[in-house]
């Protein structure tokens, strides 16, 4: 019986020790340092559209030209409005606040943008007086900011009444539960947190032109809006009452949205669709051309779309290529040719020349009369421009960068002259 008990008691120690093991591993006291969010509240996110006087451009993203004047979004914060009458002389004229910005089209006086959740619709007819005039709460899906450093673990708490602005640093000591998510420990310290890998203006009636990597692009009295799968098609007849007339669900991976004459070119990290605009007020799809997984801006011109495809952080391991696809047959889009690139953004298209935002190896200028022979006919190559977007109009192109924002004429392709360059402030 002694022996007996001996054993039980051994086998209790063993017993308690695994448990206690066990729970060692679950919990652990540790310091470390994590991002946790800068938040405002939603009574003061829906009130804080405002103009302000004219600001440093320091993280440009799409950009809008409209009536002499250039729209540039700094991204997740609001609209740089540029007079750019002058190209070579351009004149930063205000910024509007707006949290969570990064896409916008304009129609007439009335510019539409998106802020995080909600599109807002900002009457700029006096560009001295800038004012909210609709809101639509809830139509997107709603993504915090990106994080500086993924490599961190990230604490969001939970609370609908809020929303993330920003990210900081925070150093935090405590017992917590480790987890492994896409590679990295999270850390649960609170049952109720989760966490997560001017001068007045008469702009005239017509609709502005946005650049090839643009989510919104406006066709008569339609904006047509896409996000992730869908593709949100919005009543414009009233301009300050945007309606949503349906939601479209298109497909997979949704980038980048380009109109041309009377059909919709929706890039996607998966293909391009083709949508006819018979009925404006509900596209109707022709076609899907495929390709591997890849970010996809398009660009068309005649018979050809012209399609950037690229590898990146977002977009996995796609090629870096320019694909000439026939689209003389909307429903039957064929490849016609691909090209080997750099690392390929944006693009534009003009008279059959060809602009192309090819990352660090620049903007590079094609003369595409020939679809089977076009890098062998290059115009002229800026190597040392971190190009973004483009956006050719009437012989000026306008360029975001990485270091600031180009312009140049190409009126004469055999002179082409930068005409001016702001400066990005880091």
């Amino acid at each position: 019986m002694k022996t007996k008990s001996v054993l039980l008691s051994i086998s209790a120690v063993a017993i308690l020790s695994v448990i206690f093991l066990i729970a060692c591993e679950k919990t652990a006291k540790e310091t470390k340092i994590v991002y946790v969010p800068e938040y405002m509240t939603l009574d003061e996110f829906r009130s804080s559209v405002k103009s302000t006087s004219p600001e440093e451009i320091s993280n440009p993203g799409k950009i809008y030209y409209k009536d002499g004047y250039l729209f540039v979004n700094e991204v997740s914060e609001g609209i740089h409005i540029i007079n750019n009458n002058n190209p070579a002389n351009p004149q930063k004229v205000t910024f509007i606040t707006i949290p969570g910005n990064n896409d916008l089209a304009v129609k007439g006086n009335i510019l539409y943008a998106d802020s995080y959740t909600d599109l807002v619709a900002i009457d700029i007819s006096d560009l001295s007086d800038i004012k909210e005039v609709h809101r639509l709460d809830s139509l997107f899906f709603y993504y915090w900011p990106e994080v500086p450093d993924y490599s961190y673990d990230i604490m969001i708490k939970r609370d609908e009444s809020l929303i993330i602005t920003g990210w900081k640093q925070k150093v935090v000591s405590r017992e917590h539960e480790r987890v492994e998510f896409y590679g990295y420990d999270r850390i649960y310290p609170f049952r109720d947190a989760v966490f997560f890998a001017a001068e007045t203006q008469g702009f005239s009636s017509s609709a502005g032109t946005g650049g090839s990597m643009a989510r919104f692009t406006i066709n008569d009295n339609y904006l047509y809006i896409v996000q992730d799968y869908d593709m949100n098609v919005m009543d414009i007849s009233e301009l300050y009452n945007p309606i949503k007339v349906t939601t479209l669900n298109v497909g997979w991976g949704l980038e980048t949205i380009f109109q041309y004459k009377n059909n919709l070119f929706i890039g996607s990290q998966t293909g391009m669709y083709i949508y006819d605009l018979s009925d404006p007020a509900v596209p109707e799809q022709l076609s899907v051309f495929n390709h591997l997984r890849s970010c996809d801006p398009v660009v068309v011109d005649d018979d050809y779309a012209y399609v950037t495809l690229r590898s990146g952080t977002f977009c996995m391991n796609g090629n870096n290529q320019l694909d000439v696809i026939d689209i003389s047959d909307l429903s039957n889009p064929e490849l016609v040719k691909s090209y080997e690139m750099n690392n390929p953004h944006g693009l534009g298209i003009d008279n059959k020349i060809l602009f192309i935002c090819d990352g660090s190896a620049g903007l590079k200028i094609f003369d595409a009369k020939d679809p089977m022979e076009i890098t062998t006919n290059k115009i002229v190559n800026y190597p040392g421009i971190d190009a973004y977007d483009v956006i050719p109009l009437e012989g000026t192109l306008m360029l975001t960068a990485k270091d600031g924002i180009y312009q140049y004429d190409y009126s004469d392709l055999r002179n082409i002259k930068m005409l001016s360059k702001i400066t990005i402030e880091k």
